[in-house]
C-alpha cells in the first residue's frame, strides 16, 4: 500500500510537533517539572484509573485509588482470578498509551476538543469520586493506604476536573486543540518514559526488588517481570505507530518501496 501525508492533518501534525518539541524540552529546564506537575497526576490518573477500571470489569473489586504528592500512585484490589489479574496488571502502561491514542484519533476525526476535555474532566471526576473517596470509605478496615493519601488523591483530582471543565468550557477552539494534542503527547511519552524506568528496575543483574506492575505479572503468570516490560513497551509502540499512522496519512493505492511519501 501507498501512503502520503493527508492534506488535512497537516495542521494537526504541526499542533501535534509542537506540543512535543515543548514536551521534550520541559525535560530539560531546570524545575520545570513544577510547570507541568498539574500534567504529571494527570497522566498518574489515566494509569491508575485504567488499572481500576479494568480491575472492575473483569470482576474484580477496587478497594482504593490513591495518588501521591510525588506523581507515583496506587491502586489496591482484589482480582476476580488469574485472568483478571493479569488484565488488570497490565492495564495501566497500556491503558496509558491507549488513552493518548485515543485522543489522537478524537482529534483526526474532528471531534470538538472542547467536548474532549470536558470527556477528560468527568474521567477523573469520576474516579475520583468512585475509587478516590467513596471505595476507601466502604473499604475502610482493610485499607493499606493512610488518610492523608486519601485527601491528597481527593483534593488533585477536584483540581484537575475544575480546571479540565473550565478549558473546555471556555478555552477557544485553537487552546483547546493545543490542550488535547498536549495531553495525548504527555500521555504516550510519559507512558515510554516509565517503562523505560521499569525496564531498567526489573532488569536482569541490575534491577530492584520494588513492587511494580511488571512484578505482579510475574507473580501471576511465572513470566520473568523484566519479559513482561519488554512485551508492554512492544505493544505500546505498536498501539503509537497505527495510531499516528491514523492520525496522519491517507492511502493511495499500492506501493511497495517507501511507506510514506511526503
Amino acid at each position: 500500500m501507498r501512503y502520503r501525508l493527508a492534506d488535512d492533518a497537516k495542521p494537526q501534525i504541526a499542533l501535534l510537533l509542537v506540543a512535543t518539541v515543548l514536551t521534550i524540552a520541559l525535560w530539560f529546564v531546570p524545575f520545570a517539572e513544577y510547570l507541568v506537575y498539574p500534567i504529571r497526576l494527570f497522566v498518574t490518573f489515566i494509569h491508575e484509573g485504567s488499572h481500576a477500571l479494568v480491575g472492575l470489569l473483569t470482576g474484580g473489586s477496587v478497594h482504593s485509588l490513591t495518588i501521591g504528592a510525588d506523581g507515583s500512585g496506587a491502586v489496591y484490589s482484589v482480582p476476580s482470578g488469574w485472568f483478571g489479574a493479569v488484565l488488570t496488571s497490565s492495564a495501566g502502561y497500556l491503558g496509558t498509551t491507549a488513552f493518548g491514542v485515543l485522543l489522537l484519533f478524537l482529534i483526526r476525526r474532528t471531534v470538538s476538543a472542547n467536548k474532549v476535555l470536558l470527556a477528560c474532566a468527568g474521567f477523573v471526576g469520576l474516579m475520583t469520586l468512585f475509587f478516590g473517596i467513596v471505595s476507601p470509605i466502604f473499604n475502610v478496615f482493610s485499607l493499606q493506604v493512610g488518610f492523608s493519601n486519601i485527601i491528597f488523591t481527593a483534593l488533585a483530582g477536584a483540581v484537575l476536573t475544575a480546571g479540565l471543565f473550565a478549558l473546555g468550557k471556555y478555552a477557544s477552539v485553537k487552546t483547546a486543540n493545543f490542550a488535547v494534542a498536549f495531553l495525548a503527547v504527555q500521555c504516550l511519552l510519559n507512558s515510554l518514559s516509565d517503562l523505560k524506568t521499569l525496564f531498567f528496575i526489573n532488569a536482569p543483574l541490575v534491577g530492584s526488588e520494588i513492587g511494580n506492575d511488571a512484578a505482579n505479572m510475574a507473580n501471576a503468570t511465572g513470566l520473568p517481570a523484566f519479559a513482561w516490560v519488554v512485551i508492554w513497551i512492544g505493544i505500546s509502540m505498536l498501539m503509537i505507530s497505527v495510531g499516528l499512522r491514523l492520525y496522519a496519512v491517507s492511502q493511495k493505492g499500492k506501493q511497495n518501496d517507501l511507506p510514506f511519501e511526503d
